[in-house]
């Protein structure tokens, strides 16, 4: 979440999908409708190199069982490396709690659109309700409302955009990334351990970690051959952590080997993924992977998204212990603060922004 642009930014209308829903439950604004090289294929997958294709599960208690602990290891390291993406169990989030953060963001996604607008998300700004990351008038829009909030250090919130209805939401919203803060520390270590670092070396750069949440609304849509729930893209984090809604529709995607995988939920667990940060750090062994949502035609879906990733203030490059003359520095050294901004102030458009950071070797 970081500072504004400094630059006028005109978006035009942008409609809001559930109110579509309800009022032209039919009908798909062109502004919508994808180019055709971008429309979902939404009956694929099942080529003969992918039909196995499964994100991987890490179970984080084999992690604390001294046992299993170099085996688990490994595997978290292999699914950093060869997937971006994998799905953790028994992560140590009181299921209670994720089943309340997901209560309280379906109400307020259920209240009034006028109790909404309440807390708009202002052009070009990344925090509050509406769509983020548009910035031009013809740009493409996603079938998605968001409600985005800066969480941590506090100096990022903007409390004239926490809701007061429901009335438990910000407390819950505290207590949640409490819980979510403390899951991607210790992912961190294992993480460092896995790529033979010292464990600590990640929180000790990061200083105060920035923290973000977002929740996401897709409608159902009439014709979701024709639009994308959320742009592909990469994230600018060190990790992200999604929670799925438990009776939403399958939606999130991952570009593996040019193939949109669908990822299936498993009860209770959540998914994370590696970001652009990550990927800079590890000098590109393990890289950010594009991601995108898709819509269904019978069933809406709600995702939470926690973003984890350093202080503004922080340098980065990559780590001098993954450079070598096999692995030529990859990445120059920048400012995480400068990089928020890039990312934030470019609409999503794959991995498009990490190109601020890579050198071109000749």
């Amino acid at each position: 979440m970081a500072p504004v642009p400094s630059f006028p930014v005109k978006v035009g209308h942008i409609d809001d999908v559930q109110e579509l829903k309800k009022i032209k439950p039919s009908s798909i604004p062109e502004r919508f409708v994808r180019d055709m090289i971008e429309r979902p294929k939404l009956a694929t997958v099942t080529t003969p190199s992918s039909c196995n294709l499964n994100i991987p599960v890490v179970d984080l208690s084999k992690i604390l069982n001294s046992q299993d602990f170099h085996n688990e290891i490994m595997k978290l390291s292999t699914s950093c490396e060869e997937w971006g993406f994998f799905q953790v169990i028994n992560h140590g989030i009181d299921l209670d709690l994720l089943e309340k953060m997901e209560k309280i963001a379906m109400e307020f996604f259920m209240l009034p659109l006028e109790e909404k607008q309440k807390y708009p998300m202002a052009p070009g700004t990344v925090q509050g309700y509406g769509q983020a990351f548009v910035f031009s008038e013809d740009q493409k829009l996603d079938w998605c409302n968001m409600f985005a909030l800066g969480v941590e250090p506090h100096f990022i919130r903007n409390p004239k955009l926490w809701p007061t209805k429901p009335l438990d939401f910000s407390e819950t919203v505290d207590i949640y990334s409490r819980e979510i803060r403390k899951l991607c520390k210790n992912l961190l270590k294992y993480i460092a351990m896995g790529l033979g670092l010292n464990e600590d070396i990640f929180e000790d750069m990061f200083g105060v970690a920035v923290q973000a949440v977002r929740m996401n609304y897709y409608p159902a849509c009439p014709r979701p051959d024709l639009v994308l729930g959320l742009s592909p893209h990469s994230d600018g984090s060190a990790l992200t952590v999604l929670q799925q809604g438990k009776c939403s529709s399958v939606g999130l995607q991952i570009l593996k080997d040019n193939v949109w995988v669908p990822v299936q939920p498993i009860p209770n667990a959540l998914v994370i993924n590696i970001g652009d940060t990550i990927e800079v750090l590890t000098n590109g062994k393990y890289k950010s992977v594009e991601h995108r949502a898709v819509t269904n035609q019978e069933k809406d879906r709600l995702s939470i998204v926690t973003f984890y990733a350093p202080s503004y203030e922080i340098e980065l490059g990559p780590l001098p212990e993954l450079v070598d003359e096999k692995n030529p520095c990859k990445y120059k050294r920048y400012n995480h603060g400068e990089y928020s901004m890039h990312y934030v102030t470019n609409k999503l458009q794959g991995k498009k922004t990490l190109e601020f950071a890579k050198i071109y070797n000749n």
